[in-house]
Formats: structure tokens, C-alpha cells, sequence
């Protein structure tokens, strides 16, 4: 029996709902279901709005949405050049092993080329062997000495309120202890 065809296609307003339930699913996956508060609405300004700053692409089986990926372009300093930064990508798991999630990679990755970016780069857990065997086999290379730092929530809150100070002409101002 073969796998149904998968389709890709950029993500539309529409598809808000079906991606926020794939983000869930993703963080059941990932154990960090607690941590989720996205709802289709804080998504939209952030993918459809007058500003948006990331993109989705999702994958179809039967008109069914199964896969996401949710990128947005960064930029290397080294490079000189902008990249592609891949923040999350998932399958259903009914549909995982039929190419769907490296046809979701190839078609970021060629995005990449086709907007003159240096680099294609996203994350991987530490403890998803299956995610990161998939990945080499594709030709990333697992970044063994970075970490990623974070602040969020309160702390971001604090963290923000520590460098916000400006001047008159709205110029930000860092009074630096000697």
C-alpha cells in the first residue's frame, strides 16, 4: 500500500487553528504542554498582520493539515548575510516516515537558496536521537559546543526594564558603572 501525497503550501489565515493544534501536539511531544499559550488569535498579527515576523509553510494529506514548519529570517554578522531560522516543524505521527518532514526541510532549504541566505538553521532537544540521526542523514551538522539562552516571562520583563532607559530625542541611554 502506498503512503498518500503530501502537499505543501505557505500557510493562510484559515490554517491558524490547525497549526496552534499541531503546536500543541508538539509540546505534548516535547513534554512542555504547560508552557503553551499561543491561541490562533496571538498567532495571526505575528504571521498574517501589517508586520509579520515569521511564516509558515504546512503539509496536507486529504485536505487535512498534518505538518507545519514556522520559520523567520535572521541574520549572521560572520556572514553578512541573512538566514533562515527554523523555529519548530512537526508531523503528526501517523504521518511521520512517509517524507513528509524531509520534504517540509528540502523546501525550507530551498527557500533559503532562492532568498540569498547564508545559512539554514534550527534546534533540535538533546534527548530526540530519532530528530537528530534524521538530521545528519540529511547533512546538518549537530552544533555540539552552543547552547541557547533565554529569558522570558517576569525575567524578560525585569531584563527589558534594566535597558530601557532614553533621552529626550527617544535615544536609548546606558549609564555604564566604571
Amino acid at each position: 500500500m502506498n503512503a498518500p501525497l503530501h502537499t505543501l503550501r505557505a500557510a493562510t489565515p484559515a490554517d491558524l487553528p490547525a497549526i496552534v493544534g499541531l503546536i500543541r501536539e508538539l509540546a505534548v511531544f516535547e513534554q512542555l504542554e504547560h508552557l503553551v499559550v499561543v491561541t490562533p488569535e496571538s498567532l495571526q498579527p505575528h504571521l498574517f498582520g501589517a508586520r509579520p515576523v515569521a511564516e509558515a509553510v504546512v503539509g496536507e494529506v486529504d485536505g487535512q493539515v498534518v505538518a507545519f514548519a514556522l520559520f523567520f529570517t535572521n541574520f549572521s554578522t560572520f556572514l553578512g548575510q541573512p538566514g533562515l531560522y527554523l523555529e519548530d516543524l512537526y508531523v503528526q505521527p501517523a504521518h511521520r516516515g512517509s517524507g513528509l518532514g524531509k520534504a517540509l526541510l528540502q523546501h525550507l532549504g530551498a527557500l533559503a537558496v532562492e532568498r540569498g541566505c547564508g545559512r539554514f538553521e534550527w534546534s533540535v532537544l538533546d534527548w530526540n536521537e530519532n530528530a537528530i540521526r534524521f538530521y545528519e542523514k540529511m547533512g546538518a551538522t549537530v552544533m555540539p559546543d552552543w547552547r541557547i539562552c533565554r529569558v522570558t516571562g517576569a525575567a524578560l520583563q525585569r531584563f527589558g526594564r534594566a535597558g530601557s532607559a532614553r533621552d529626550q530625542g527617544g535615544q536609548v541611554v546606558q549609564r555604564v558603572p566604571r
